[in-house]
């Protein structure tokens, strides 16, 4: 394929494919205009030189018809004799050389009573007048056609072309003039006047037509017979519908149709005679109604332009080898540095950019190619070296980030049972950071054999500086805790201790509880965190009433409160961060307040460490794959009673 080829290739195919098709556009549009501007003169041409043929031929006969009809004019308009008949066929015939021989042939008994054939005929033979009468024994010369006819019809006839056996003995056409005479007022016919011509004359006319090599004339009669034409076998013998019908051609037919009926045509056409295309101009002659037909042979009369094309064409076949070597010579030339610089890239591509690139010779296209190859060398050292150098210093935050991960989860209590020698209640909480290390915090522990501290809570921002947060946080409830404060007094020592020197304005949302395991009285404070929710041994789900307190770490001075509520044997305390609510799916929808309730009442009764776990598959099947935007913990409390 073309696009798998050098750019050599594609700009020499390219032009080449363009120059030869503009140049046969042109090469087909000059032969076609150029033949159409031909076809048109020798229309023009055949036009002129067949209708200068018919005028010669038309000019001779019309001659010859005025010699009977003036004949007969005599012999309706004066008396005379025999001999004077004789008289004035011989001054006819020798006087007039188109005219090959004349008869004043009467109607049976016409001339005299006594009878019944009187027709004198003179005639050209070897050179010299002769006399004759025609025969009246055998084949009467009143059966005869050029005799029936024209008396029939009442008007001058020109005869169909036939052999005269007996009298002329040529082959001729002859011309018949009735003529009359007037016997009580009536018009009587007395006989024909003829004259006659021999085709030898006409042959030569149309013989005369020369069209180059293989062209030539025929003329045809009214009915179609030939009455000249090369091949002579056809000649009285054929007509142009008996070769039409024995070659089966309907359009040879057609055309002599339209020429025994007097049209004019210019058709293509394949010779009879020479099997050759040509074009035929037809034309009838107005004498007699016959028609003239004259053959163009194309091949000879296109023979200069298709001589001229073939020039032409080698001409271009030259031109277009000789552009084909320009081409490819400047293609060359142009791609030689790019097949170079080509090369220099794929060693660049395999690492090697130490390689060479080769010298910038111009400042065209190439050079500037070359300039930027070089440039693009060299910043893509300085780039791998400085991705080798960040991703050095990636792998090692990575894995000092795997480290805070891992002291992180060690510093939250993660083995349950968590106090398995205390059976007044159970506890479990699990936290699912969204990075490396969280924000996220839970703790709990004895402060003495009746009393249960624990807390959970939520740093503001994600990853290390939250974790950091959430360890000082830890680490301050602990201590504060264990001196034996209240809820509310141990969040605002806290709150104090994270005010102070807290220029990043971190904060955190913490609830803290504090459990007497022998009474079941619970003593809670809220610093701005997710209220729990209380549920009863009936599955009734009910959220811890909020004690007014705020995020710790925001204001110095502030003074939280505490409530106490008192939990019955088999009531739950559920405790989670905001990171559960507001898990969000592909669509932007969140898990809600709602949803979770839904879940914990419907996991109730289970064990706390399956309703955590639980909770946590309905999370992930609620987000559908969609990245974890913010820490999730939760904290689960159970009291069994003494």
């Amino acid at each position: 394929m073309i696009k798998n080829k050098g750019i050599a290739f594609k700009l020499a195919f390219l032009i080449l494919a363009s120059s030869t098709l503009i140049f046969a556009f042109i090469f087909w549009y000059n032969y076609k205009f150029s033949r159409q501007i031909i076809v048109k003169n020798i229309e023009e041409n055949a036009s002129n030189l067949v209708q200068a043929t018919v005028n010669r031929i038309d000019m001779v006969l019309l001659s010859v018809e005025k010699v009977p009809k003036n004949m007969a004019f005599f012999l309706e308009s004066f008396s005379y004799s025999g001999g004077e008949l004789i008289d004035l066929l011989f001054s006819v015939v020798e006087n007039n050389p188109e005219i090959y021989g004349s008869t004043i042939a009467f109607e049976p008994f016409a001339y005299s009573t006594n009878l019944l054939c009187f027709a004198p005929y003179v005639c050209k033979s070897e050179g010299e007048s002769q006399f004759t009468y025609l025969d009246c024994d055998a084949n009467k010369y009143f059966y005869w056609d050029w005799y029936r006819i024209p008396k029939e019809l009442d008007q001058p006839l020109w005869s169909e072309p036939y052999y005269d056996e007996g009298a002329g003995n040529i082959i001729m056409s002859t011309y018949s003039v009735p003529f009359y005479r007037t016997v009580e007022g009536k018009k009587k016919f007395l006989g024909i006047v003829t004259a006659d011509i021999s085709l030898s004359w006409l042959r030569k006319i149309v013989d005369s037509i020369k069209i180059g090599r293989t062209g030539y004339g025929f003329l045809i009669s009214k009915n179609g017979m030939f009455v000249t034409h090369p091949d002579e076998a056809l000649i009285m013998n054929e007509t142009i519908f008996s070769i039409a019908e024995a070659k089966g051609d309907t359009f040879l037919r057609e055309i002599g149709r339209e020429m025994v009926s007097g049209q004019s045509g210019f058709v293509p056409i394949t010779s009879i005679f020479t099997s050759k295309k040509c074009w035929l101009f037809y034309a009838p002659l107005c004498s007699n109604g016959w028609s003239l037909g004259v053959l163009f042979p194309q091949d000879e009369l296109m023979a200069d332009i298709t001589r001229l094309s073939k020039t032409v064409f080698f001409l271009g076949l030259a031109g277009f080898l000789i552009l084909l070597t320009v081409i490819v010579m400047i293609s060359r030339s142009i791609t030689r540095p790019l097949r170079a610089l080509a090369g220099a890239a794929e060693e660049i591509a395999t690492g090697s950019l130490d390689i060479a690139l080769p010298p910038a010779s111009s400042r065209d296209e190439v050079g500037k190619l070359t300039d930027a190859f070089g440039y693009m060398n060299a910043s893509l050292k300085k780039y791998i070296e400085d991705l080798t150098r960040t991703t050095a210093d990636k792998q090692r935050i990575e894995s000092e980030l795997h480290i805070a991960h891992d002291i992180q989860m060690g510093i939250l209590r993660n083995i349950f049972p968590a106090f398995p020698d205390s059976p007044e209640f159970d506890i479990y909480a699990t936290l699912t950071p969204a990075r490396q290390v969280g924000g996220d915090l839970y703790d709990f522990f004895l402060l003495d054999d009746d009393h249960l501290c624990f807390t959970i809570g939520d740093v503001s921002g994600k990853g290390v500086p939250a974790s950091l947060f959430m360890v000082i946080t830890m680490t301050l409830i602990k201590a504060k805790a264990t001196k034996g404060l209240c809820p509310d007094k141990v969040l605002s020592a806290v709150n104090q201790a994270l005010s102070v020197g807290n220029d990043s304005l971190m904060f955190v949302t913490l609830f803290l509880g504090i459990f007497n395991l022998r009474t079941g009285e619970l003593y809670y404070a809220n610093g701005g965190h997710n209220p729990p929710y209380l549920v009863d041994t009936n599955g009734d789900i009910e959220a811890l009433e909020l004690t007014g307190g705020m995020a710790l770490g925001v204001v110095k001075d502030f003074q939280y409160t505490s409530k106490s509520i008192v939990l019955k044997k088999g009531e739950t305390v559920f405790l989670y961060t905001d990171g559960v609510t507001e898990a969000m799916n592909e669509r932007n929808e969140l898990f809600s307040d709602d949803r979770l309730e839904k879940q914990i009442k419907a996991l109730e009764g289970r064990p706390i460490r399956e309703i955590a776990v639980d909770i946590m598959k309905g999370v992930e099947a609620f987000t559908q794959g969609v990245p974890q935007s913010d820490d999730i913990t939760m904290m689960i409390l159970k009291y069994h009673g003494e």
